[in-house]
């Protein structure tokens, strides 16, 4: 139902009853009964309504405009203030004739003139009844037609399903008052107390949100039972309008005012920002769009980051997930996708900056020129995947740093030792607290370019632990056909990796995963010779120490021949880092001096040297004479280099029992016993009683105790040392000697030959005894290196014996 308007007449305002106006009560069934018995005249002037439809016993006012209507209006008053009036066909004919009014209408009578201030004509008129026009008789000075009563049939009195609509009219009547809120709860009043039956069907005919075809087809209706129930129809369709408008209503005021409270909140907070001096965060996300324009992305990646923003936007800045957020495509903004460096691809620059940052290590120099040739032929070539698998202190850290420069790529170095959280290789999901990118990425976007050189150091000591294994998620990060969709799990995309040159480092190749180790490169890079380490130390390592302590080379000057002798005399080892903490303590030494304005020797001496560092510590390392039979030197390999072993033997009174002592690993324990076991079966070609195996118990020792010690090549050593105890001959001086042993009486080639020729160098050794197949690792160290050194090739135990003992018998020999 609609609030009881004003209803115009000629498009003008309407108008209400002011508080002076005459009550005009509502009808009651004595008036219904009193108009049903009037008698309607022949004919009447009739007054046409544009946007409404008067129903009998209804009172409405109307505002009057048209000069006929006014004219019309005036007359009637002053005579008998009866009018006939029907509604419009089309509201916007502004003087209607016979063809634009429909033939159906109501009598009325004018109860009251009011005469505006603006001069218009307001009248309040009251339906009385239904008429129907025969004939327009004429329509100057305004229309006037010739009518018929319209009889209205009516239910009887006691017609029980009559009473059920018109109780279900007032009970919905009720409901819609109650609902819309554009009615006056007073209207409820009306309602209750409307006592004609046919008068409360017109009445709420009237007052509904319908057209005025609708209600004209209303008025038409001559049952009274059957409009009451088109009535009632029309009243059920709007009270489910009503309904639904006012749940939707709702709804959206809720929105609304929960969206004007952020509003205002977000007003505030914006305005206390700025005050601060800080951003707002519109601010923040405009800035995030802006340099958004600016980046190099796939269609894909602009579709997942402009996504990833609108979810921002509609998130509240003060929970907690908004700083994830935040964080998240700060990430994206930051990470340099599609952003390379340029290669530079000059390969005689290149070796000239890894000659100038390392001395020797040719061979290593020229495997990475021939990756560098290899990209540059290329030019879109998957990067390589280098191990660079060495002792430590030799260089491989800084060899990384060298082929970034040479290259003109950014560096990145990222340790791995001691890493056991997988996370930090793939990152964390980002529904966690304190979600972070994995380090990958972490450096990538340090780096500011998705194609550096990308430095693993030390891989071979990752660990495992309950949070995974982060050996096996650098598979996907080291695998060239895998890391162009590196998945990150807080970056949650594919990044492509396959522009990085990956470097790793190793000590050890034992610790990696053969699945990992097999995705790479291995560059073995050896350790120094003394000869080399001087060199270093003289053009690297001392100048490096003399800036560090604020010193320059007029402060203090170290010779080859002094550098030797820190280099034989208190290191031990393939690299120069125990070097340099050397040359740092004769460096401190002189700054010392300087600073307390002390004298000191400016060129160092050897004097100086054991004064500064102390007594040499590492003589015992040079060879031991051959005068004690069952002594016999091995080379050995170590993870921080090649080192000379001693294999020690003595004979006691026993029952033939063997014993190894020194640390031995279960291989190389192996290999005594195979030692005895053969020399026992050829003790005869040896020259040896066999009663002594049944006499005497034999005990070999392997110095140092303390240190863990393994493998086979020290088989020719060990049988050697047993063959000259037995046989009380001495060994030939100067001599040191590797391999692996059968019982065939086989010599097996044995690996690390580059650093045990290194060791045997620094021992004073002269003469070496190796496999035959080991001639070719030989052939692949420089000259210099061998200079000063004999090798002898054998392939049978034998021959080691021959070349190994001499005829010549030990001092105070045993008689066995």
């Amino acid at each position: 139902m609609a609030k009881s308007n004003f209803l115009s007449l000629d498009s003008l305002s309407f108008q209400e009853f002011d508080e002076n106006s005459e009550l005009i009560p509502l009808m009651t069934p004595e008036d219904e009964a009193e108009i049903n018995n009037e008698v309607l005249p022949e004919s009447l002037p009739i007054l046409p309504l544009r946007n409404t439809v008067l129903f009998p016993g209804v009172v409405i006012p109307i505002t009057a405009g048209r000069d006929k209507s006014i004219k019309l209006i005036n007359d009637a008053n002053n005579g008998g203030k009866v009018i006939g009036v029907v509604s419009q066909k089309d509201e916007n004919v502004e003087d209607p004739s016979a063809k634009d009014i429909f033939k159906t209408g109501t009598v009325a009578k004018i109860l009251k003139v009011l005469k505006m201030p603006d001069g218009n004509t307001t009248i309040i008129i009251q339906g009385k009844k239904r008429f129907e026009i025969n004939e327009v008789v004429s329509e100057e000075p305004y229309m006037t037609a010739t009518i018929q009563d319209l009889s209205e049939a009516k239910p009887a009195p006691n017609n029980a399903e009559f009473s059920a609509i018109i109780e279900s009219i007032k009970d919905l009547a009720l409901q819609i008052i109650k609902e819309s809120p554009n009615i006056p709860t007073e209207a409820s009043f009306a309602i209750k107390n409307i006592e004609s039956n046919s008068f409360l069907v017109n009445f709420v005919s009237s007052n509904m949100n319908l057209s005025v075809e609708e209600k004209q087809k209303l008025l038409e209706i001559n049952d009274l039972k059957e409009r009451a129930l088109a009535t009632l129809k029309y009243m059920n369709i709007e009270f489910q309008k009503l309904e639904l408008k006012n749940d939707i209503q709702s709804k959206v005021q809720s929105d609304m005012n929960q969206q004007q409270r952020e509003y205002f909140l977000h007003q505030q907070m914006k305005t206390i920002q700025e005050e601060l001096g800080g951003t707002s965060y519109e601010e923040e996300i405009e800035e995030m769009k802006l340099r958004a324009r600016d980046k190099v992305w796939t269609e894909d990646v602009e579709e997942h980051f402009n996504k990833e923003v609108s979810k921002l936007q509609r998130m509240n800045p003060q929970v907690a997930e908004y700083s994830i957020q935040r964080n998240y495509l700060d990430l994206f903004l930051d990470l340099p996708w599609n952003e390379y460096s340029k290669d530079n691809f000059d390969l005689k620059r290149a070796r000239k900056i890894l000659d100038r940052d390392h001395y020797g290590l040719d061979d290593v120099k020229d495997r990475i020129v021939e990756y560098l040739a290899v990209l540059k032929l290329r030019n879109d070539m998957k990067s390589p995947i280098l191990c660079l698998y060495g002792p430590p202190g030799v260089g491989k850290t800084s060899l990384g740093k060298s082929i970034a420069e040479a290259l003109g790529r950014e560096y990145v170095r990222m340790s791995l030792g001691g890493l056991r959280d997988e996370a930090e290789i793939r990152g964390h999901r980002k529904t966690y607290i304190g979600a972070m990118p994995g380090r990958i990425l972490q450096s990538l976007k340090k780096a500011g370019t998705s194609n550096p050189v990308f430095v693993l150091d030390e891989i071979d000591k990752l660990s495992n632990s309950h949070q995974g294994d982060p050996s096996s998620a650098m598979l996907e990060v080291l695998d060239p056909e895998q890391n162009s969709e590196f998945y990150d799990n807080f970056l949650e995309m594919g990044y492509d990796l396959s522009k990085v040159m990956f470097i790793a480092t190793s000590n050890s190749l034992n610790t990696i995963q053969p699945a990992l180790r097999d995705r790479m490169e291995i560059i073995n890079v050896s350790g120094y010779t003394i000869e080399e380490k001087v060199e270093i130390a003289k053009r690297h390592l001392l100048p490096k120490q003399l800036e560090e302590h604020g010193l320059s080379t007029k402060d203090l000057k170290i010779a080859k021949p002094q550098l030797e002798k820190i280099v034989e005399g208190y290191t031990r080892e393939s690299g120069v880092r125990g070097l340099e903490k050397q040359i740092a303590k004769m460096v401190r030494h002189a700054a010392k001096n300087i600073a307390m304005e002390e004298s000191y020797n400016v060129k160092v001496t050897n004097e100086d040297i054991i004064k500064v560092l102390g007594a040499p510590r590492l003589e015992r390392d040079k060879y031991e004479n051959n005068n004690v039979a069952g002594v016999v030197t091995g080379l050995a390999w170590t993870s921080v280099g090649g080192d000379i072993l001693f294999i020690e033997s003595i004979l006691s009174k026993g029952k033939g029992n063997l014993s190894i002592t020194g640390n031995l690993g279960k291989v190389m324990k192996e290999s005594a016993t195979i030692a005895m076991e053969y020399i026992k079966a050829h003790a005869e070609e040896f020259d040896i009683n066999p009663d002594v195996f049944d006499k005497y118990n034999v005990h070999i020792h392997v110095p140092e105790g303390a240190t863990p010690k393994d493998g086979p090549s020290a088989g020719v050593t060990m049988l050697t040392s047993l063959v000259s105890l037995f046989t009380q001959r001495k060994v030939k001086n100067s001599l040191a000697m590797t391999g692996e042993i059968t019982l065939r009486g086989k010599v097996l080639p044995v690996g690390g030959i580059k650093e045990k020729i290194l060791a045997a160098k620094r021992a004073r050794i002269k003469e070496i005894l190796l496999c035959e197949e080991n001639r070719r690792d030989i052939e692949e160290i420089k000259a210099e290196y061998l200079k000063g050194l004999k090798f002898h090739y054998v392939t049978d135990m034998s021959e080691v014996l021959k070349l190994a003992l001499t005829n010549q018998k030990v001092d105070n020999a045993k008689t066995l």
